[in-house]
């Protein structure tokens, strides 16, 4: 792991049980420390973090064949996306129960009151039933591409879009705890879509604070962990993501620094030279978007170490979590 910038603590060795005896005997005088320490935690976040270069192996987008299809030999950073015909109480992949689809409501008074964020979950599990309609190209202001794609999925037949929609709405319950208004792309409810531009647009529309689409790449096996793409600088036809540059990057560090910590998983060893951090100028997604935007692949769902994490309902919290606070982090400077 090489990932060094905002917010970034390695993960922590766990404990030896045999060292209860002694924090038990010395937690009266750590109490009176933990006053300073939560000044400490409200402190800003330092700033830093290197960009790494983009890896020529790096795709465009994954396969339009239905998620069982076989899978791509390189990563597939895709574009857009969002959720599942998960309702209610639907399981995930491990047995645990999804989170609830419909947001709690009004945000809570906190410390992101009055910040709205929008949460792309990538994909939809209809698209591989609608392959006209997404194949469908749309401007993404530098040229046409594909309106959607159907996204990828694990060995097992886990898909991309019932993991995404899962995490972004245990981040959005995270977020509205802390005041946040939170918008969707996309909440399960529709049957394929939207597409690129769309997506785009809802940011835009919402005069979003911070945007952030999920997703999890479709690569070979052995390539593992995540990576945060950023936008490039482009201005060109309808585009011009000059004015975000700057501020999404900011939050793609925050967000790594984060995730790495909250998931103890190790930045991509297949793109982003360790860093973790990816800039791109070909996805409609982050061209289009006027307002800070980055998007994270969480892990390859093609690699089994990988597939295991993210089919595991404890750890899509952790990812929620890391993504949640990298955001929190970004909005309060």
């Amino acid at each position: 792991m090489s990932y060094v910038g905002p917010d970034f603590d390695p993960p922590q060795p766990r404990r030896s049980p045999l060292r209860r005896p002694l924090t038990v005997a010395v937690a009266a005088v750590v109490v009176g420390s933990v006053a300073g320490w939560g000044v400490w935690q409200a402190v800003g976040d330092p700033g830093g973090g290197d960009d790494g270069s983009q890896r020529a192996a790096a795709r465009d987008e994954p396969r339009t064949a239905p998620p069982s299809s076989t899978p791509s030999a390189g990563p597939t950073a895709s574009e857009g996306g969002a959720g599942q015909d998960d309702k209610d109480g639907k399981k995930g992949a491990d047995g645990e129960k999804a989170s609830p689809t419909a947001s709690s409501g009004a945000a809570a008074d906190g410390p992101l009151k009055g910040k709205v964020v929008v949460i792309d979950p990538g994909h939809n599990s209809g698209n591989f039933r609608h392959t006209a309609e997404i194949n469908r190209k749309v401007d993404i202001g530098t040229g046409m591409k594909e309106c959607d794609t159907t996204g990828t999925s694990t060995n097992d037949g886990y898909t991309e879009a019932e993991f995404t929609l899962d995490v972004s709405r245990r981040a959005r319950a995270l977020l509205e705890q802390q005041g946040a208004t939170v918008k969707f792309t996309h909440d399960g409810n529709r049957e394929w879509g939207p597409c690129i531009d769309e997506r785009a647009r809802v940011g835009n529309a919402a005069e979003a604070d911070a945007v952030v689409s999920i997703h999890a790449d479709g690569s070979a096996a052995g390539n593992r962990g995540f990576h945060i793409i950023l936008p490039g600088a482009v201005h060109e036809g309808s585009a011009d993501t000059r004015p975000i540059v700057g501020p999404s990057r900011d939050l793609g560090e925050r967000l790594a620094g984060k995730f790495v910590r909250e998931t103890g998983s190790a930045p991509s060893n297949y793109v982003g030279g360790g860093t973790g951090l990816v800039t791109r100028q070909d996805l409609g997604g982050l061209n289009l978007s006027t307002v800070p935007k980055v998007f994270i692949e969480c892990g390859n769902m093609r690699d089994s170490k990988d597939a295991a994490l993210l089919t595991s309902g404890t750890w899509r919290q952790k990812a929620a979590q890391g993504i949640s606070e990298g955001i929190v982090s970004f909005l309060r400077g």
